[in-house]
């Protein structure tokens, strides 16, 4: 695989099967609906509700190694209203930001509003499966992507850098033994 400079993320516009198309594009953030994603990913959290505490702490957990990966920062949007009163909500950081919608407005809601303020500064990546949705934000001039091609460019990318990893350790290991009989 090519390297990918920082803050270049690459996305593939079509399903692979259909012979995938793939661009790459300067993004300033990707927008997530949490609670899409988490439908469309139910072996992120096993077992789990797919609006548990536990199911969108693993999202966040592994949203954020995929933002280690591609240096893109990422907002996951949830619903809030709808949350259970003490429910507790996953710590933001400015890198992955994890913003739940108040009474009277929906996620959705804040994705556009997003969407449209961030056009200014470039392109933004809107990740959900409500078709709806998609359209507004490519009308603000923004990029959408379904849940499905969003999770295999997680999966490939955390492979990817789980591959790396493996790699850079095996050479220190060797880099150390042979220091070591020097």
């Amino acid at each position: 695989m090519r390297p990918v400079p920082e803050g270049v993320l690459e996305i593939s516009f079509f399903p692979a099967r259909h012979g995938a198309t793939v661009a790459a594009v300067a993004l300033v953030r990707i927008l997530v609906d949490g609670y899409s994603l988490l439908h469309g990913w139910p072996e992120l959290a096993a077992g789990r509700a797919r609006h548990s505490a536990a199911a969108r702490e693993e999202l966040v957990r592994r949203l954020t190694h995929y933002r280690d990966a591609i240096g893109t920062p990422i907002t996951i949007f949830f619903d809030g209203a709808g949350a259970p009163p003490g429910t507790p909500k996953v710590p933001s950081t400015p890198e992955v930001e994890v913003l739940y919608s108040r009474a009277g407005q929906t996620a959705d809601d804040l994705i556009e509003r997003a969407a449209h303020r961030f056009s200014d500064y470039g392109e933004v990546l809107v990740v959900t499966d409500d078709y709806t949705e998609r359209d507004v934000v490519i009308g603000f001039g923004g990029l959408a992507e379904s849940c499905e091609n969003f999770i295999r460019a997680v999966e490939a990318a955390l492979g990817d850098l789980a591959r790396e990893v493996k790699f850079h350790n095996r050479q220190e290991q060797q880099r150390f033994k042979h220091a070591r009989t020097a």
